[in-house]
């Protein structure tokens, strides 16, 4: 009888921890397309950052933002850098999912 009442107890613990487990992964599921939306916000909100300082740059008789150095000139470094952007985006997009 010891033995048939420790094996039922043993099996409504693994059954609560199965629905706590089953509540958080839904808690997650609702909050995973907001999280996922205010990354995308966050991204596109930093490309128009980019897209208008390239634009204020493009300007004739612009001076160079201070502290700028001669690589920040250079197209491929910042392709390079937008490219560890959209890397890191996506890493954490594969997080969320």
């Amino acid at each position: 009888m010891l033995l048939q009442a420790a094996l039922n107890r043993l099996a409504a613990r693994a059954g609560d921890q199965a629905l706590e487990a089953a509540a958080q992964l839904s808690l997650l599921a609702q909050e995973a397309p907001q999280r996922v939306q205010q990354e995308l916000q966050l991204f596109w909100d930093e490309v128009q950052q980019e897209a208008q300082r390239l634009e204020r740059d493009q300007q004739p008789g612009a001076a160079p933002p201070a502290g700028a150095s001669d690589g920040d000139a250079d197209p491929q470094r910042q392709i390079d850098g937008l490219r560890r952007q959209v890397a890191e985006l996506t890493r954490r997009l594969e997080e969320l999912a």
